[in-house]
């Protein structure tokens, strides 16, 4: 998958129409629905996914102008506004994904190139501006799985899985509470290592399906481990 970020814009569009071709299909029951994330119904992911739009316009527009402007103005601000917008009405939360996405759209298509080499503040600390297209395209494509309905880390593009995968595997390298492994994914001619590789147990199977079990969103049951033995256990990743 390309690092550009405007090379990255069409995904976004196409992983918005899909999300919110899903989200079209519920009702008020289905949104008041258990999400795969502890604590949250659909109508809190679709919500989560509103404000996270507009979350990043904020840090696109910080890198535009200069300004230091946060992603949310606060945790608190962030979850009330996600608590808020759980329960509304299938057609509010339809409007809302458009219309937040419509603003993300339009806050890229503004940024001068110079503004994508700008460091912006993120909820986690300090991010490149040129990363910003690909964390909103990671939290579509992560968060219409969440959704538990019908939508699979099988259905991510392969480039996708595969630059999720390396990215969360870097992530886990630098961690003291990540076992050591290797994971080995299908059709690959190299591996990735995460901590000390002597020893390591051997992970395998489709890149998608590697990513998805290290992000939470699978309990490994497409992957084989080598030797026989149970899966490490890898921790929360944030």
């Amino acid at each position: 998958m390309p690092t550009d970020p405007l090379l990255l814009t069409g995904d976004v569009t196409d992983a918005t129409a899909r999300l919110v071709r899903t989200a079209a299909g519920f009702d008020a029951t289905d949104l008041a629905a258990p999400s795969l994330l502890p604590g949250w119904t659909r109508g809190h992911v679709l919500a989560h996914l509103c404000r996270n739009a507009d979350g990043f316009v904020n840090l696109l527009t910080s890198a535009r102008t200069g300004e230091q402007i946060p992603m949310y103005a606060s945790a608190q601000a962030r979850d009330a506004d996600i608590e808020a917008g759980a329960s509304r009405p299938p057609e509010e939360h339809l409007d809302d994904l458009r219309r937040s996405a419509d603003r993300f759209a339009e806050a890229v298509a503004a940024m001068p190139v110079s503004a994508w080499a700008a460091t912006v503040e993120t909820r986690r600390g300090p991010w490149p501006a040129a990363l910003l297209v690909w964390g909103r395209l990671r939290e579509l494509e992560i968060h219409h799985v969440d959704l538990a309905a019908a939508y699979r880390p099988a259905d991510w593009s392969p480039t996708f899985g595969h630059r999720l995968l390396h990215e969360v595997a870097t992530g886990f390298g630098d961690r003291d509470d990540a076992p050591s492994m290797v994971l080995r994914f299908d059709g690959a001619g190299h591996e990735l290592v995460v901590g000390e590789r002597a020893g390591a147990p051997v992970v395998t199977g489709p890149a998608a399906e590697l990513a998805a079990w290290l992000t939470g969103r699978s309990t490994g049951t497409a992957l084989t481990v080598s030797p026989d033995g149970d899966l490490p256990r890898p921790p929360e990743w944030i």
